[in-house]
């Protein structure tokens, strides 16, 4: 039951419908000490405020005291200021409760109160009066936070402009409404990690194909530059080879063959230049 919305958030907190805690084991309900701060086991009694607990977010609060549930140490449990040092915020599952971020245990009922031990089964379920898991009570806090949240729109007529009577804008408005959604992020969370698989494979596949074609590129441009460089040598051995068959040493000794022989006619030329006849005319 929300009573004085939209006055003010901490008409909100303060207003807020509270719930006994009661164990599922031992059938006694959770109860604060006003002097000490200390946590007991006593008799289920709805007219008491000291077994009055409510849902502030992820913290338990104590009507009686204003304090919330809070572990001290290893495992001892008692009620602190909301805004002290330690944990007072609590992951509701299945009826069980433990330490948000923590993977201190459980809360339990044991000889000398509660505590927070490993131990899982009835000892750690909590319920309320009407035997509900004071996790549903949570669900149901959420959902009147929301509803509250959505119903403070009211309209200044003189300026005609949507105000909220928080004093928050309607931008503001459902910044809030989005960080205080309670949903599920897994699918959301393994969507991301598959896709960024995906993108880890495609990125590797592209490396690999880059590495191969540069490899490639590199062969062949290697080879071209060797076949080039052996066109060269080709060219140039065939350059010089021409200039040996018409250099003019040869040339000279060319000439030095008489031109006017006739034909039949048998010339030798001789080691110190001589030109002789090897047959003389008949």
């Amino acid at each position: 039951v929300l009573r004085g919305w939209p006055h003010s958030y901490a008409g909100f907190v303060a207003d807020t419908e509270a719930f006994l805690m009661k164990n599922a084991k031992v059938k006694l309900c959770l109860q604060a000490s006003p002097t000490d701060g200390n946590l007991l086991l006593e008799d289920c009694n709805p007219e008491s405020d000291f077994q009055d607990w409510s849902w502030q977010g992820h913290s338990l609060m104590n009507h009686g005291t204003q304090s919330c549930l809070s572990v001290v140490g290893a495992d001892r449990v008692q009620t602190s200021l909301c805004s002290s040092v330690g944990y007072t915020s609590w992951d509701c599952s299945n009826s069980v409760l433990s330490p948000l971020g923590s993977s201190q245990g459980y809360l339990v009922a044991n000889r000398k109160g509660v505590a927070v031990s490993n131990v899982k089964g009835l000892k750690a379920q909590w319920q309320d009066a009407a035997d509900r898991s004071v996790c549903e009570e949570k669900a149901e806090q959420d959902r009147y936070f929301l509803a509250a949240l959505a119903s403070t729109v009211m309209y200044d007529h003189t300026a005609g402009n949507a105000t909220l009577a928080l004093g928050v804008s309607q931008e503001e408005l459902e910044e809030l409404l989005w960080f205080f959604r309670r949903e599920d992020p897994s699918a959301w969370n393994y969507s991301v990690l598959a896709l960024s698989f995906v993108a880890l494979i495609l990125g590797l596949l592209l490396l690999a194909i880059n590495v191969v074609r540069n490899r490639k590129r590199k062969i062949h441009m290697y080879r071209e530059a060797l076949q080039t460089a052996r066109e060269a040598e080709l060219e140039a051995k065939q350059g010089l080879m021409s200039v040996e068959e018409y250099s003019p040493a040869k040339l000279g000794k060319e000439e030095l063959v008489p031109q006017d022989g006739r034909s039949g006619d048998v010339v030798v030329q001789w080691k110190d230049g001589t030109v002789t006849s090897l047959y003389t005319e008949s």
